[in-house]
């Protein structure tokens, strides 16, 4: 019988697990590059950083946001040695609170950091660039904001309510009353909403509030439980302070408390209003969004004669300024609830040229009757996860000219290999700088048959 060593340790199979980085830890760092998001990237002890507010060539300062297997995600908090592109940045929030990553940047360089992300995804992706590179979409870098959303959190322990927005890489709230991206007629209402909100009687009750500023101002408020009557006056009285209409989002849908009051923006070039409630997509940018317009229909080119699809046509943003220069457009949308909104902007606008259906757009469209009679163009302005199921048919439509307008550049790439194969090529591209101070990418692509 063998005799039994003592002491003896034995590892398990695959060696030991390094141990990983704890939040909050604080690292010296040379930043090599940028990521695609904006973010620096560093090497350290075989783990890659991706640092928030960092710039290729500095040393800095990072603390630990969160960590998994061997990369780390951080934010700057010190700058040793500052790049030569870095500016003093404008917000005094920044750096904590999670919605401008970029403003270390001048806009320039926010604009250059964009076109690479783009080219470097159609060339990595798609393997190809386009024939013509179009300049920058854009427009002022800050004050642009038309819609935002306020977080809103009773903190039980310190029995305070937190108002602000979200912290970069935490759930956690920066109180913010100054915000410089939002348009100036909310800048008054974000200043003022902290205050009035901690006056309500239940503030634990309280969800989140969203600002909207169009064709009117709006404050709209998410509660979990019924609000009393003071309360109900303290709101009124700060919306009426701020000429704006007061919504409230109970069980249900949001309503307006004054009963037919209604939000909307208009599309000023067109001579078009738009209609549309909370929880609704829009544009947030109305400078970019009508200049976005106003390129998508100048590289469409549609003429007097030709019918137009529009897919995910939301509620008539391209479809109605379509509807004004061509035969007729057919205009798809997957929820059925903003088809009938599009339909009722298109009437309340008088254009009875534009059809309104609902699909299922993450399918092949196949055996619609509205597709039947074929397109001369097609416009089509998908969400994040791109279009690649309705791109794959488009050809057989017998489209020869399609804009494509995307929030995602690794989906435009990636359908764009798809429209390829159907014959297309890439003529034109560009990106749209709807949200200055953040590394979000839009971007406009033009295909035309072979």
């Amino acid at each position: 019988m063998a005799k039994h060593e003592r002491g003896l340790r034995f590892q398990p199979t695959g060696g030991s697990k390094a141990p990983q980085v704890p939040t909050g830890k604080k690292q010296r760092l040379t930043i090599e590059r940028l990521a695609n998001d904006g973010r620096g990237i560093a090497f350290f002890e075989g783990r890659t950083w991706f640092v928030i507010g960092a710039l290729a060539g500095e040393e800095i300062e990072a603390r630990v946001l969160g960590a998994h297997g061997k990369v780390v995600e951080a934010r700057t908090e010190r700058v040793f040695k500052a790049s030569e592109l870095r500016r003093p940045m404008p917000c005094a929030h920044a750096g904590r609170c999670g919605g401008c990553s970029v403003q270390h940047l001048p806009h320039n360089e926010q604009l250059a950091l964009k076109q690479r992300m783009l080219a470097e995804q159609l060339s990595k992706v798609a393997g190809v660039e386009p024939e013509e590179w179009a300049p920058p979409l854009s427009g002022p870098e800050f004050a642009y904001r038309r819609r935002a959303r306020v977080a809103v959190r009773w903190d039980m322990k310190a029995k305070k309510l937190e108002v602000g927005f979200r912290a970069a890489g935490s759930q956690d709230i920066v109180a913010i009353d100054q915000c410089p991206v939002l348009v100036q007629p909310l800048q008054p209402i974000m200043t003022g909403l902290p205050e009035m909100l901690r006056r309500l009687s239940k503030p634990q009750a309280l969800g989140h509030v969203e600002l909207f500023s169009g064709s009117s101002l709006a404050v709209l408020l998410r509660h979990m439980a019924p609000l009393s009557e003071s309360d109900m006056t303290i709101l009124k009285d700060f919306c009426a302070l701020h000429e704006a209409q007061l919504w409230l989002h109970g069980d249900g849908e949001p309503q307006p408390v004054e009963a037919g009051q209604s939000l909307g923006y208009r599309l000023e070039s067109w001579n078009l209003e738009l209609a549309y409630r909370p929880g609704d997509f829009i544009q947030v940018n109305a400078g970019v969004n009508e200049a976005m317009v106003a390129q998508a229909l100048e590289w469409l080119k549609p003429t007097a004669d030709e019918r137009v699809l529009d897919l995910f046509c939301g509620l008539g943003n391209f479809a109605l300024p379509l509807a004004q220069s061509v035969r007729e457009v057919v205009a798809v949308e997957g929820v059925q609830v903003m088809v009938e909104r599009a339909a009722a902007n298109a009437v309340s606008n008088n254009l009875h040229n534009a059809k309104f259906f609902q699909a299922d757009l993450s399918q092949p469209l196949t055996d619609a009757e509205w597709a039947a009679e074929g397109f001369c163009a097609v416009l089509l302005d998908p969400p994040r996860d791109g279009a690649f199921e309705v791109v794959r048919k488009l050809k057989s439509l017998g489209a020869e000219r399609l804009v494509y307008v995307s929030c995602n550049p690794a989906t435009l790439a990636r359908d764009t290999v798809e429209l390829i194969k159907q014959g297309y090529r890439l003529k034109r591209a560009g990106i749209l700088d709807m949200f200055p101070q953040t590394a979000h990418v839009e971007a406009m692509a033009l295909f035309e048959a072979s």
